[in-house]
């Protein structure tokens, strides 16, 4: 039987971008760039559509989850025939999250979820945790869901590979300071489970007008089930693209049989 595979690419945009019609025309422009190089899936940042760093301005920005950003990236994602995974601020009711969700080259919602666990500050005043795992299956492959802080917490990454998920898409805001994480930590997640890492990071600085700038790292990237990175962004806007297969995860994981081998620990 032929081997499953799926191409996937990192967006990395640049955090001063605004959010609302400025940062999908620039998504329509990497949709267009990641078409013609066979892409099938294409990952962003952790609240790609809002913006991370907007302090009090995230009551005003957070949607449901069919919204308007929602609607303009199906629309996007027909177009293109491309499935588009990204963050968002969903609003329910009173309550705000810090989202993400996968819609696929027909528009429908492949996979939808709310991050676990909220770092002090900005996210932990506003948001409200999320309670269910995020794993969904397409093309072949399990696809798990991370949101930045979660995937550094190894017993989240390796739930899912529990589970059975491939790859895990980690949406993430990570500032400048913490670069070790994006070139250390965060490879050894794939690694120390067999899957493929996908991190989607923001570069640049981003200002919410109420407090100090923040500067991100960059450095988005694409791991493979062994930890090699096979693609890595810089410190500026970048689309990066690698092949997963299936069939590298199951070598990574008999290689290495550190699933079977925690089962009881």
């Amino acid at each position: 039987m032929a081997n499953t595979t799926l191409i996937i690419a990192v967006a990395q945009v640049d955090a001063a971008r605004s959010y609302g019609a400025a940062r999908l025309q620039w998504l329509e422009q990497q949709l267009q760039l990641a078409k013609s190089q066979g892409v099938e899936l294409l990952v962003l940042p952790e609240l790609f559509t809002s913006g991370y760093h907007t302090g009090q301005l995230v009551e005003q920005l957070a949607e449901t989850a069919d919204g308007p950003a929602a609607t303009a990236i199906i629309a996007l994602a027909k177009r293109y025939q491309i499935a588009i995974h990204y963050g968002f601020a969903q609003r329910q009711g009173n309550v705000l999250y810090n989202a993400a969700q996968c819609i696929g080259p027909q528009g429908e919602v492949l996979g939808h979820y709310r991050k676990r666990l909220l770092p002090p500050g900005f996210e932990a005043t506003y948001f409200t945790k999320g309670e269910h795992d995020g794993l969904f299956s397409w093309r072949g492959f399990n696809i798990g869901m991370l949101i930045c802080y979660d995937a550094e917490f190894p017993e989240l990454t390796r739930k899912l590979a529990l589970k059975g998920a491939d790859i895990i898409l980690v949406p993430t805001a990570l500032g400048s300071q913490w670069g070790w994480v994006a070139q250390q930590m965060m490879p050894t997640r794939g690694y120390e489970n067999g899957v493929y890492f996908v991190y989607a990071n923001y570069c640049g600085e981003e200002s919410s007008g109420e407090q100090s700038s923040m500067a991100f790292l960059g450095e988005s990237f694409i791991a493979s089930p062994l930890g090699e990175v096979v693609a890595r962004a810089g410190s500026k806007e970048a689309l990066i693209v690698a092949e997963a297969t299936l069939e590298s995860v199951k070598i990574a994981q008999k290689r290495l049989p550190y699933l079977q081998d925690c089962q009881g620990l």
